[in-house]
Order: C-alpha cells, then sequence, then structure tokens
C-alpha cells in the first residue's frame, strides 16, 4: 500500500510515498502567494516505476488544494500530464 506525508512550510513542501515503510517517491512544490502553489518536480524510485506512485502523489496534492480552497500550477511535466489526462482532478488548476 502507498502511504504519502505532506510537509509544508512558508515557502516550500513536498509529499512523500513510501511502501512497507521504504521511500517510493517525492513531488515537491513551491508557495505563490497564499492562494496557489507550484508542483515542480516529482520522481519516483525505480524498483516502483509503474506502480501508480506519482498519480497517487499527485491526488494527495489534489486533496490538499481542495481542502484548503487552494489552486495548483503545475511545472513539474509528470504532474501536467496527468492533470491533461484526469479531468476529475483539475478543478484545482
Amino acid at each position: 500500500m502507498i502511504e504519502v506525508k505532506q510537509n509544508n512550510d512558508e515557502k516550500h513542501g513536498s509529499f512523500e510515498a513510501s511502501i512497507d515503510g521504504k521511500k517510493a517517491g517525492l513531488m515537491t512544490y513551491t508557495w505563490a502567494g497564499e492562494e496557489r502553489f507550484i508542483i515542480d518536480h516529482t520522481e519516483v524510485e525505480e524498483e516502483f516505476n509503474g506502480q501508480g506512485v506519482g498519480k497517487e502523489m499527485l491526488v494527495k496534492a489534489v486533496e490538499f488544494a481542495r481542502e484548503n480552497n487552494k489552486k495548483i500550477i503545475p511545472l513539474c511535466p509528470f504532474a501536467k500530464a496527468t492533470f491533461q489526462k484526469n479531468e476529475d482532478l483539475q478543478d484545482v488548476l
């Protein structure tokens, strides 16, 4: 099972994914004012490629944005592509 934890401060944050206690991926973001954050990087550890780790981190970012009335600017190519493929996530753009 993929577990995702969020780390957040005034300027930056991240969503860290782990599977069975092992680091599986990292998605970083930077705040752009108080209302928006920019997803600037997504990486998945090689052994977990193709297991939905990146999308799970993006889903957590979308949940965070919805719960806190924030918008997401996807600069990272992975995040941008995933938003384009999933209309159900696009309300936070």
